[in-house]
């Protein structure tokens, strides 16, 4: 068996204020996201039709308002719904998402991440 095609979408930079503290809430933070997308590329690139594949600009402009819009508790939380939003598109059979931060004040390390993979069931 041939292992699917892959799309990688690295570094995506957006401003949320997700977090479980008021601090976090209140000042918010950039929270950088990478999302690798499973799907078969031969069709699109076949007939070079954007229609039969992901089209990487419109998604990270959904997955930036998800970033940008209603705070949420926790990274997971935020990584479950990017990875959604990512099985939304057609062709996507399987998503791996990761979310990065940085941790809250007063913790001594140089980020946090959370991983999610999904995929249509």
């Amino acid at each position: 068996m041939i292992e699917p095609d892959r799309i990688h979408l690295r570094g995506l930079r957006i401003f949320g204020r997700h977090g479980p503290t008021p601090l976090e809430r209140a000042d918010g933070q950039d929270f950088i996201t990478d999302a690798v997308l499973w799907l078969d590329t031969a069709a699109a690139a076949a007939g070079d039709d954007l229609t039969l594949t992901v089209d990487y600009g419109v998604l990270a402009s959904q997955l930036a308002a998800l970033i940008a819009g209603e705070p949420v508790a926790l990274i997971e939380t935020l990584a479950h719904r990017l990875a959604l939003a990512c099985l939304e598109q057609a062709a996507v059979s399987q998503v791996e998402v990761t979310v990065h931060k940085k941790p809250a004040a007063g913790v001594r390390l140089d980020g946090i991440s959370v991983t999610v993979r999904r995929s249509r069931t």
